[in-house]
């Protein structure tokens, strides 16, 4: 089955900092690539929980008695690490990008190059449906989805434009969808368009930036003092969520105090100042890597 190349491997695994008999996450399973050089770096007492809500991901599970794959979204991580007798480890990491095999694979939704029914959705046994919210949610919530996970330009002409069409008649698919919308594409940058236009809809349908904030949240609570946290990123607003949180324990990336105005103690060290980019040869010889943001902490 064709999977991506890990994004970052070296340096993902650097930041974890692998500690032989230790127990480490891998929240976004995918091909396996991350988790089967975890693998390769844990002793016979090692433990590896990786969590994946596709389907084509648990197909691939690796066999090795150290792995408990997870489907699930990791939003729920800490619930079923408990459940699986777990209350800290000492690695946390997060690959937040689409998968080249979910690119694909023209069923799932997720790519420009396909016709589709525009699915979109990360786990197919449960949610909408981007074609679902094309035909139903108000044009203010089109506009605002299209601005805030695309930054889309002409997002408010975007939105008047879908709902103007649906009400003509409901998309039933890609093709008319994007029959719908053609004359607003800009030619010379047609498929830097549709691609921020499909990263949107993936976002919103899966509620990536709401599951990004449960998920660092508890990598908090579940981190052993001195665990690693490593979060590769795709989007300014994830990467933006990543830094808040390790740099200052909050999304919002304000300094807490207390009553007294003291300064909060911070659950995280940062380590790194400026998000890791992918070197120009892994850049060249992997181009959806070109836009993935490393950044590492560990556990105060």
């Amino acid at each position: 089955m064709g999977y991506h190349d890990p994004v970052m491997l070296i340096e993902c695994m650097e930041g974890l900092a692998i500690k032989p008999e230790g127990v480490y996450v891998d929240v976004t399973y995918g091909g396996g690539g991350h988790s089967k050089a975890i693998l390769e770096r844990l002793g016979n007492s090692g433990k590896l929980i990786a969590f994946d809500q596709d389907e084509d991901a648990i197909r691939n599970k690796a066999t090795d008695s150290r792995l408990t794959l997870v489907r699930d979204n990791f939003r729920y991580m800490q619930q079923q690490l408990q459940q699986l007798g777990i209350t800290s480890v000492n690695g946390i990491l997060a690959d937040l990008g689409v998968s080249s095999h979910q690119l694909d694979v023209a069923a799932r939704g997720f790519s420009t190059r396909f016709e589709h029914d525009l699915d979109m959705r990360m786990d197919n046994r449960e949610g909408v449906t981007a074609l679902h919210l094309l035909n139903s949610l108000p044009e203010k919530e089109l506009v605002s989805i299209f601005s805030m996970y695309g930054e889309i330009p002409n997002s408010k002409t975007l939105a008047a434009t879908i709902v103007k069409s649906r009400a003509v008649s409901p998309f039933t698919g890609s093709a008319d969808f994007r029959n719908a919308i053609n004359h607003l594409v800009p030619k010379a940058n047609a498929s830097q368009y549709l691609a921020r236009l499909y990263q949107a809809l993936r976002i919103a349908v899966n509620d990536e930036m709401g599951a990004l904030k449960d998920l660092l949240g508890q990598s908090a609570q579940v981190l052993a003092p001195g665990g690693r946290l490593v979060v590769m990123s795709y989007h300014s607003l994830e990467d933006r969520l990543v830094k808040n949180l390790m740099s200052k324990g909050n999304y919002e990336g304000t300094e807490e105090r207390d009553i007294y105005g003291h300064t909060a103690p911070k659950p995280f060290k940062m380590l790194t100042k400026k998000p890791v980019i992918p070197t120009e040869e892994e850049q060249n010889k992997n181009p959806r890597s070109r836009s993935a943001r490393l950044r590492m902490a560990e556990k105060n």
